[in-house]
């Protein structure tokens, strides 16, 4: 499919579902930073299920164990990772949604929270990550490879990690 009609779809699937494409736009957001941090990703899907422990998620990315290159610090990459699909998404609607990434984020805090000594210096160091996100994803080739992995995402419901990882390479020719 050309990326004119590719970008078709997102419009048409935005104005009929824009839930979905926010969706679409939130996880990849966290496939293509995890890619670029040097995680190896399984899969991306959209599609909603129910949680083991109740609630339900809207879209998922699954990570392959290992890693293509060595972390200098493991825990920032996590946390850059789970706050790329928040900003992903807000690139796409123009907003936040701190509702629809409540999970991430909470993962975010747990995770900030073992380097904070109080609750002002979690707050500060979150704000910082969150910047540092949005630098990450402002690189032009990242939302190239972002706006295809979401809109592969809206044809086609699941792609694989190799699918995200041929987007990343294509928005880094």
């Amino acid at each position: 499919m050309s990326n004119d009609k590719k970008s078709d779809v997102v419009k048409i699937a935005a104005e009929t579902d824009p839930e979905l494409v926010a969706t679409a736009f939130h996880e990849a957001g966290h496939a293509v930073a995890a890619v670029s941090l040097g995680r190896m990703i399984q899969k991306v899907s959209i599609i909603p299920a129910r949680l083991p422990i109740g609630g339900q998620r809207l879209g998922a990315c699954e990570f392959k164990k290992g890693r293509t290159k060595a972390a200098k610090d493991w825990l920032e990459d996590e946390v850059l990772i789970l706050l790329a699909g928040m900003v992903a998404e807000s690139h796409f609607t123009n907003k936040y949604c701190p509702r629809g990434a409540a999970q991430d984020l909470a993962a975010v805090r747990r995770l900030l929270a073992t380097r904070a000594k109080n609750e002002r210096q979690l707050e500060r160091l979150e704000r910082r990550m969150l910047d540092k996100a949005e630098h990450l994803l402002a690189a032009s080739q990242l939302a190239t490879a972002i706006r295809h992995v979401a809109q592969e995402l809206v044809t086609q419901k699941t792609i694989s990690g190799r699918a995200v990882r041929h987007f990343y390479d294509q928005a880094h020719l």
